[in-house]
């Protein structure tokens, strides 16, 4: 099958499309390449073809041949969402649309959207599910809530979108993120020995691993059209729904001697639990192969063989709202996020070869 992938150089991009390569599809890979420096270590053995393009700018041509559309490649953090909710929109909301619009016209069967947990926003007391009512609380989570609605409209006899609403990714990536709750914990573990929470750690988050997040979409784009055709998918496990306070503990589990304390503060509304049978019944195969303290515990071990460093963990590289003001501040991209051209070379000195 030949697969589009856009965000191969994001975290869980570059860990979706080398598998998806060994498993015998044709990968043509798409990324505008704002995380491009954001390199840990040497995690894999091949690259897919890469296609540095904006997600905005992808054309009809690119899409020729095309059997099915994995699309991740959107801005993916809260903070940013807030600070600049016109992007967010532009980028998360019309460019998504605007891709599947041109996948749809180009014949594309499949189209399988990276959605997110976070679009139930602030859950009770039970579990939500599939059928629950969702109620964003970021633009981040709100444009996954409108591409939802969006593409659910275009769902017909040639086109079949599917939107994986993941819960909170973990775990290792050469393209690593550190703003992440449990990779950001293991990160504070390793370089300062201590995790000092400013909340009560009561908030719940589902959590799962980003190879688990990879293994649910070969599984859908491999599925039976009928068995993922326009439906909603929780990715993830039941088992794995935690307090962010046993979150933190199991971190500082996995990096002995670490240090823990809480504070008082409980102001975070974003708590939901998470049910997850949906997936798991209409996809057999799926299953959860890590959870949060072997993750945990990958990170550690990662950490010791590279020899992560407090530079390391607080490089703009590996935090996206870092790196996207970086890239702002030096003029690299513009207030809408296109890349700009590069300055004038200098004039060339008396002397100098031309």
């Amino acid at each position: 099958m030949k697969i589009l992938v856009t965000g191969t150089e994001g975290y869980l991009g570059s860990l979706l499309a080398p598998e998806l390569l060994r498993r015998g599809h044709t990968v043509l890979a798409v990324d505008t390449g704002y995380y491009k420096a954001g390199w840990l270590y040497a995690g894999t053995d091949t690259t897919a073809l890469t296609l540095n393009k904006d997600l905005r700018h992808i054309t009809a041509a690119d899409l020729e041949g095309v059997e099915a559309v994995v699309h991740m490649a959107e801005l993916s953090n809260d903070p940013l969402g807030q600070l600049l909710p016109n992007i967010t929109y532009d980028i998360n909301h019309a460019g998504s649309v605007r891709l599947a619009q041109l996948a749809r016209a180009a014949g594309v069967s499949r189209f399988v959207y990276m959605s997110s947990c976070s679009v139930y926003g602030v859950g009770g007391a039970d579990f939500v599910d599939e059928t629950s009512p969702v109620n964003p609380q970021t633009a981040y989570a709100e444009c996954k809530v409108l591409v939802e609605r969006d593409l659910r409209e275009m769902a017909d006899g040639r086109f079949s979108p599917t939107y994986l609403r993941n819960a909170t990714a973990f775990g290792a990536s050469p393209r690593m993120r550190f703003d992440i709750v449990l990779n950001n914990l293991s990160g504070l573990a390793r370089t300062t020995g201590e995790i000092r929470m400013t909340s009560d750690g009561t908030p719940w988050r589902p959590l799962v691993h980003a190879l688990d997040i990879g293994q649910a979409i070969i599984e859908v784009l491999e599925a039976p059209r009928e068995a993922v055709h326009n439906q909603a998918f929780n990715v993830g496990s039941t088992a794995q729904n935690y307090r962010v306070r046993e979150i933190a503990e199991i971190v500082a589990e996995a990096f002995p001697g670490c240090r823990l304390s809480f504070g008082e503060n409980g102001a975070d509304n974003r708590s939901y639990r998470v049910n997850f049978d949906k997936i798991h019944a209409a996809l057999p195969n799926f299953r959860c192969a890590w959870d949060a303290r072997r993750g945990a515990q990958q990170l550690a071990a990662l950490f010791e063989r590279i020899d992560l460093r407090a530079s390391d963990f607080e490089w703009r590289g590996y935090t996206r709202l870092k790196q996207l003001e970086y890239l702002l501040h030096t003029g690299q991209i513009d207030r809408d996020f296109y890349w700009q051209a590069p300055a004038a070379s200098a004039p060339v000195l008396e002397g100098e070869p031309a």
